[in-house]
């Protein structure tokens, strides 16, 4: 599959595609199945809804779609914990009222087939018991799955890594941690613009970065420039990373996590470290702006799809064939060119298969030496989660 026959499916996909496919669709009839689905508000692309409809239809089976989005992780993850205390039924409806999306059978509320979730919740989730693991054999591209994205999702009982723990999850895109600059405040001082994480410590940006409010990625930042894992676990081991840390801190004009993206549009700031979803629509509005995939690696993030304690153990045809379809490439390449953040199965292909309009876009598929490079953050010991904890407070002055 070349790139220009792949780029000819991807118009075609976009000419025939329902564009404005509503989110639920179909009446619940008593025979009806339902897939309940509840995902990020914007992770779904309308029209990637309205093909997956076309192929149950062209398959003739007829089913209710019901894709309900949250618009915080948060708010899924409260989702999955409401389901589990309240022990709600689970979510094949017997009559009317059961194929509605929050209402089942005496009242109680339904549970979904799949729920995103952030990474960063998979661990809570697995501890509290509130998903249960998913057997990805039905799931036709699972061997192609990059086994980073493999390891990810396998889990012990307790949450914590384990490369032959049960599969928890099935990841569906990913992204990574970027630095964003304003290309014109810097051409205007002669200001070359940053490249990598060390360029945070140039004195030209000093008090003009804004950096996430989170220990784990500010922290991380010094220990990458030091040359060591965002998932260390003893920093008291490593006598340079305060100093580093504080000196990357004399450079900061804001840290926060949700309104870092205001003052580097205004000029308050001239660099922004943030997650590359949030950053790239921005970019592509904004011509003042530009973002780098910082070549020495990153953080990964990824969001995953998971199945509720409740949902019925074992997964509905509908489910299996909802995983099947998002994974196949001209799907998946839709999927990645419309919605800020990449397929995982992309990284099964070879340049030569994707079009130009992806290879070229770092930030939507970084290099594979990149990848190799870059890094999930992963759960840490209690001792060590001390250790960044009463760091973050001293370099804050919050002690």
């Amino acid at each position: 599959m070349d790139g220009s026959s792949l780029t000819r499916r991807h118009f075609l996909f976009t000419a025939t595609g329902a564009g404005t496919a509503a989110l639920l669709t179909g009446c619940s009839g008593r025979s009806r199945p339902v897939l309940n689905v509840r995902p990020l508000v914007g992770a779904i692309p309308a029209q990637v809804l309205g093909q997956f409809r076309g192929q149950l239809r062209r398959s003739s089976q007829a089913a209710t779609l019901q894709f309900l989005p949250e618009m915080q992780p948060q708010q899924l993850f409260t989702l999955l914990q409401t389901w589990k205390q309240t022990k709600a039924v689970d979510a094949s409806p017997s009559g009317f009222l059961d194929g509605l999306p929050l209402i089942g059978k005496g009242g109680k509320a339904r549970v979904a087939d799949l729920v995103s979730l952030s990474d960063f919740w998979l661990q809570k989730a697995v501890q509290q018991q509130l998903i249960q693991p998913i057997d990805p054999q039905p799931i036709t591209a699972w061997q192609q799955l990059n086994p980073r994205w493999q390891t990810l999702v396998r889990r012990n009982s307790q949450g914590q890594p384990d490369p032959t723990g049960p599969v928890w999850a099935i990841p569906y895109r990913w992204g990574s941690l970027v630095i964003a600059y304003r290309k014109d405040l810097l051409q205007q001082r002669g200001i070359q613009p940053p490249r990598d994480w060390a360029d945070l410590w140039r004195a030209d940006f000093s008090r003009r970065i804004a950096l996430p409010d989170q220990a784990r990625l500010v922290i991380g930042l010094a220990l990458k420039r030091l040359g060591h894992s965002y998932n260390t676990t003893d920093l008291q081991a490593i006598a340079e990373l305060e100093p580093t840390l504080r000196s990357l801190h004399q450079q900061v004009k804001v840290y926060s996590s949700d309104a870092y993206l205001q003052p580097l549009v205004l000029g308050d700031t001239w660099v922004a470290v943030g997650w590359s979803s949030d950053l790239l629509p921005l970019v592509q509005r904004n011509h003042l702006l530009a973002a780098v995939a910082p070549p020495s690696g990153t953080v990964l993030w990824a969001d995953l799809w998971v199945r509720p304690q409740g949902a019925t153990p074992s997964p509905s045809s509908l489910v299996v064939d909802w995983l099947n379809f998002s994974w196949q490439p001209e799907i998946a390449l839709f999927w990645t060119l419309t919605g800020q953040a990449t397929s995982p199965i992309l990284l099964g292909h070879t340049p030569p298969d994707l079009p130009a309009e992806l290879r070229q876009n770092p930030l939507l598929l970084p290099n594979p030496t990149l990848v190799q490079q870059s890094e999930f953050l992963m759960p840490l010991p209690a001792t060590a989660l001390t250790q960044y904890r009463d760091l973050w407070h001293r370099l804050r002055g919050d002690l």
